[in-house]
């Protein structure tokens, strides 16, 4: 989780040497206490967090939003979710209600997320992802720079910076798995348009034959008619051919007076 800005006097001491790990728990323990009490911030300041510049990739990861840890127990996380959904509320923040309302349904999303264990799961798998190429990238590191005879140490030693590599490798992953899921929607949006537009076309062609159907039936009595008044005529003309073949003039009778 990124780290909250602090007052330069409340600033955490400089890091103590490795091999002290008491006095480096102590240290970690300072920072996270530090951390904790500067968390819930003022309404304004959540708001100004929540949509800041790059919100919407930072955002994507539930654990930075409600500033908790991803080891952290639900109870926690509903704890936290309450405590800023109070300071966002758009009821609470009148004189800038649109962005509140904005932040507030940030938060809501994300304490949604990890209320279901199913998604929290994906989340949390996400978390071990970023670990374990954090771990990976820092051993290749190593390699090289023994390949070139040099002190191996590098600068995730620091378990402070550690902490902030697999942050950034954490943000990283969310923002990969948010493009491919909307990539995703637009394939499966064009899938659907495609399959509407054939649809649309073979109604459209069983629409067109079934007209042409209708129109058929409708013409064929007229056709019938118009055929046998054909006929019927033919067989007149037939009978007035005959009639005038079989005609005979009367004989030519020689005058009388």
């Amino acid at each position: 989780m990124e780290s909250i800005p602090v007052p330069p006097e409340a600033g955490p001491p400089p890091l103590p040497p490795p091999e002290k790990e008491e006095v480096l728990s102590e240290f970690l323990t300072e920072v996270k206490e530090i951390e904790t009490r500067d968390s819930v911030l003022t309404p304004k300041q959540q708001i100004d967090r929540l949509l800041r510049p790059g919100s919407t990739y930072f955002n994507l990861n539930p654990f930075e939003v409600l500033q908790i840890e991803p080891d952290a127990p639900i109870d926690a996380a509903k704890k936290m979710y309450r405590r800023l959904s109070i300071l966002v509320h758009p009821d609470k923040n009148q004189d800038d209600s649109e962005r509140a309302q904005k932040a507030f349904e940030i938060v809501n999303k994300s304490w949604k997320c990890l209320e279901n264990e199913e998604s929290r799961a994906k989340c949390m798998e996400v978390i071990e992802e970023a670990k374990g190429r954090t771990d990976l990238m820092i051993s290749e590191k190593r390699k090289k720079l023994k390949r070139e005879g040099k002190d191996p140490t590098v600068d995730e030693d620091d378990p402070v910076k550690y902490k902030h590599s697999v942050y950034v490798m954490t943000m990283k992953l969310f923002a990969d798995l948010e493009r491919k899921k909307r990539n995703l929607e637009v394939r499966t949006m064009e899938e659907t348009k495609r399959k509407r537009e054939q649809e649309i076309e073979e109604e459209e062609k069983v629409h067109l034959e079934k007209e042409w159907q209708k129109n058929f039936e409708e013409s064929r009595q007229n056709r019938v008619d118009s055929w046998k008044a054909f006929q019927a005529g033919s067989s007149k003309k037939e009978h007035k051919a005959k009639k005038f073949k079989s005609f005979k003039p009367p004989k030519h009778k020689a005058e009388t007076r």
